[in-house]
C-alpha cells in the first residue's frame, strides 16, 4: 500500500492531491512566487533523512518575499518547524527534494500591483535522485541566451520568471548534445549555470563571479567556499571571469543543491585541462557530501536531521 504523501498549502498539512491552485492563479500568469530548493538525504546509517542548510534557505526565501512584496505570516523559525513537521508525516526514507513557493495566490489575472494581491505559501516533497550524472565530468556549451541584469529582474534570490532564461538554456544545450549551459552577462563575462554557480581553478587559486555578476547568491556556493578555505586551506578569489578564461583553466566545476559539486571536462568541444575531473573539485567533492549527508561533525550545524513517522 502507498503511503499518503502530504503537501502545505492554506497554513496546514493537505493530501498532495488536494494541494491545488486555480487558473486564474497570479503568479501562474505573471511568474510573482519565490521559490527554495532544499536537499533532503537519507542517511542510511543514523535512519535520518539530512536536511542541509534549512534555515539558510528560508533566510534567502524572505528576502526574496521582500523584493516582490510577499507577506508571509511566518518567520525563518516557523517555516523550518513547517518543513519538519511535513518531512517527518510524509515518511520518505529515501533522499527528497523539498520545494517552498511563496507566490501571489489571489485569482486575479488583470493587475499589475503587488501591493494589492493576496500571498499564499506552500511546501511539496518529492523522492529526488540526481539531478545530473556527477560521477563524470559535464560537457557544457556556452549558451547563446545572457543571463539577465540585476536592474532588470532581481537575480540573487530565486524569482520563478527569472528561471525562463534558464530553462531555455538548459533545453538549447540539451538539444545541442550538451550536459549544461554555461550563462553570460550582456557585457560578456560569466554568470553561472543554468541552476548552478561556476568555479574555476587558475595558478593554484579558486575564482568564482562575483555577486554583482548577476548570479545567484547560492548557498551551496556558500558552502564550498567556506569548505575550501578551511579544509583546504584556499581562498576563494571572487572576479569578472573573462569566457576565455575558462578554456584555458586548470580546472571548473558546478555547485548548486540539485547539482551538488560536479566537475566541467569539456567547454565548447574544449577540454577544460585533461578533461577529467581535477583534484580539488574531488577533495571538495568529498567535503561536500560528506556534509550534506551528515557524515562531517564539524559542520553538523548545517544539517537539520529528521526522523520519518512509522505511518
Amino acid at each position: 500500500m502507498t503511503q499518503q504523501a502530504w503537501a502545505f498549502l492554506g497554513g496546514k498539512q493537505v493530501p498532495l492531491e488536494d494541494a491545488k491552485v486555480g487558473v486564474r492563479t497570479h503568479a501562474l500568469h505573471y511568474g510573482t512566487a519565490v521559490f527554495e530548493g532544499i536537499r533532503g538525504n537519507w542517511n542510511e546509517r543514523t535512519g535520518k533523512v539530512v536536511i542541509f542548510r534549512l534555515k539558510e534557505h528560508y533566510e534567502r526565501l524572505l528576502r526574496g518575499c521582500n523584493i516582490l512584496r510577499i507577506d508571509l505570516p511566518y518567520s525563518v523559525y516557523d517555516l523550518c518547524k513547517i518543513t519538519t513537521d511535513l518531512l517527518e508525516r510524509n515518511g520518505y526514507r529515501e533522499d527528497v527534494y523539498i520545494r517552498p513557493l511563496a507566490f501571489k495566490g489571489e485569482q486575479l489575472v488583470a493587475n499589475l500591483n503587488l501591493k494589492t494581491v493576496e500571498d499564499e505559501f506552500t511546501i511539496v516533497i518529492v523522492p529526488f535522485g540526481s539531478y545530473i550524472d556527477n560521477t563524470r565530468p559535464l560537457k557544457c556549451q556556452t549558451s547563446s541566451w545572457r543571463r539577465p541584469m540585476d536592474s532588470s529582474m532581481p537575480t540573487g534570490v530565486k524569482i520563478s520568471g527569472l528561471y525562463t532564461t534558464s530553462i531555455l538554456a538548459k533545453t538549447e544545450a540539451i538539444a545541442a548534445g550538451f550536459d549544461e549551459a554555461i550563462l553570460l552577462n550582456q557585457d560578456g563575462t560569466v554568470s553561472e549555470g543554468s541552476g548552478e554557480n561556476l568555479f574555476m581553478v587558475r595558478d593554484g587559486v579558486i575564482i568564482t563571479p562575483s555577486e554583482t555578476d548577476n548570479c545567484l547568491l547560492g548557498i551551496t556556493r556558500d558552502s564550498v567556499i567556506r569548505l575550501a578555505g578551511e579544509e583546504l586551506g584556499m581562498d576563494v578569489v571572487q572576479r569578472h571571469i573573462h569566457r576565455s578564461e575558462l578554456y584555458l583553466a586548470e580546472e571548473v566545476f558546478l555547485t548548486g543543491t540539485a547539482a551538488h559539486v560536479i566537475a566541467v571536462g569539456e567547454l565548447d568541444h574544449r577540454a577544460i585541462s585533461t578533461g577529467e575531473t581535477g583534484p580539488i573539485t574531488k577533495k571538495l567533492q568529498d567535503l561536500y557530501f560528506s556534509s550534506v549527508v551528515g557524515d562531517n561533525d564539524k559542520y553538523s550545524d548545517w544539517c537539520t536531521l529528521v526522523s520519518p513517522s512509522g505511518g
